[in-house]
Parts: C-alpha cells; sequence; structure tokens
C-alpha cells in the first residue's frame, strides 16, 4: 500500500469536505444512497430467524437488489428474473449460502452462492457482494470493477490481484486491504466501508 498516497488523497479530500463525509456537500450525496435505510433492510431481512424460509430469504436479497443505488440497473432485472425462477433446491443453496456468508463459514458460503449465480450468469461482482454490504457496513466490502481496479492501482496494493470472476480469495484479500487502508485515515472518511470507497473514488476522480 502507497501509504503516502492515501495521506495525500486524506489532506486533499478534508481541505475540499472539511468534517469528511459530515460535510454538507458530502452528506447530501450520502443521503442520496438512503444506506441507513439499506442497512435496516439487509439487517432485518436477514436476520437469523428468518433463514427458516429459503425463499423469503432469496425475496429479501431480490428487495436489496432492486433498491441499492450501488448496483446497475442493468443487473437488476437480471437478479430478480434469475432469482424468481430458481427451484426450492437452488433458493435453499443461496440462503444457505448467504447464511454462512453472513454467520458462519464464509468462503464456503460464498463459494455455494456464486456456483447458483453461475448457472444464471449472474455471477457478478455487485450482486455477490451488495447484501452482505448493507448487513455489515463496518467491514464488508461492495466491489464495484472500475472502482476495485483503480484503487488497486492508484494505491498499489501489491498482494491484492483483481479477476473479473468472483473467488473468496479475491474478496477476501480487498476487505482486508480496504480495512487496513481505513484504519490509518480520519474517522470521518468512513462512516461505513461503501462511504470509504467514495472518498476513494473521489481522490482517483471517480464520481
Amino acid at each position: 500500500m502507497n501509504l503516502e498516497r492515501l495521506k495525500q488523497a486524506e489532506e486533499e479530500f478534508l481541505t475540499e469536505y472539511p468534517g469528511g463525509f459530515a460535510h454538507p456537500q458530502m452528506d447530501a450525496i450520502a443521503r442520496k444512497h438512503k444506506m441507513d435505510k439499506m442497512i435496516a433492510l439487509a439487517q432485518d431481512g436477514f436476520a437469523r430467524q428468518h433463514f427458516k424460509s429459503p425463499a423469503l430469504i432469496v425475496e429479501n436479497m431480490a428487495k436489496v437488489v432492486s433498491r441499492s443505488s450501488l448496483v446497475s440497473v442493468f443487473e437488476k432485472p437480471k437478479f430478480r428474473d434469475f432469482v424468481q425462477m430458481l427451484p426450492i433446491e437452488d433458493k435453499d443453496i443461496v440462503a444457505t449460502g448467504l447464511k454462512e456468508v453472513l454467520y458462519g463459514d464464509e468462503a464456503q458460503g460464498f463459494e455455494q452462492m456464486l456456483a447458483i449465480f453461475q448457472s444464471g450468469k449472474v455471477a457478478r461482482w455487485p450482486l455477490m457482494t451488495v447484501c452482505q454490504t448493507y448487513f455489515r457496513p463496518d467491514v464488508e466490502v461492495f466491489i464495484k470493477p472500475t472502482t476495485v481496479k483503480g484503487v488497486i492501482e492508484t494505491f498499489q496494493l501489491e498482494h491484492v490481484h483483481y479477476k473479473p470472476t468472483p473467488s473468496w480469495s479475491f474478496y477476501a484479500a480487498y476487505r482486508y486491504a480496504i480495512n487496513e487502508m481505513k484504519s490509518y485515515v480520519d474517522p470521518s472518511l468512513s462512516p461505513s466501508n461503501a462511504a470509504f470507497s467514495g472518498f476513494l473514488m473521489v481522490s482517483m476522480g471517480q464520481r
């Protein structure tokens, strides 16, 4: 990691937006993403007791995807149509996989979901990471390929190698890197990991 470049980005951002994401302009952008509502939707929808019903969990996943400002408008209908048509046994695999990602063996759960999503050609990074991003906003990371590739290059994350096909190994490595980077900057830049990624995007000239 290029710490000097990160600290420079922090200084420039806080100079332009004193208070970080508490700055009125940044706060207005954050409100557009409705993070509080999305976090509540995910945490309520993926509460442990709901996993007794795989169909409900898959339905709640579709709700999160459809209402998320992070997911492309082109990916939303594809995902909705795919999960609606899933046979109950596949819904069970997806729901069990998400339960493991959120409450148990993350790697196993990720691979379970990936296998089913690949069968419907919806195994894309945003769809593989959006639910946990809202469920644990201070820990998990949303993988937007353009942003991620920019972060890796700009901040010289030498041990993180992006590949377009989702994998647990990359997700875990990138998540570790983001949480490490976050620890070196002012907390006002990371009210959530999604916000911290927004700071990195701005520092790279992405909007």
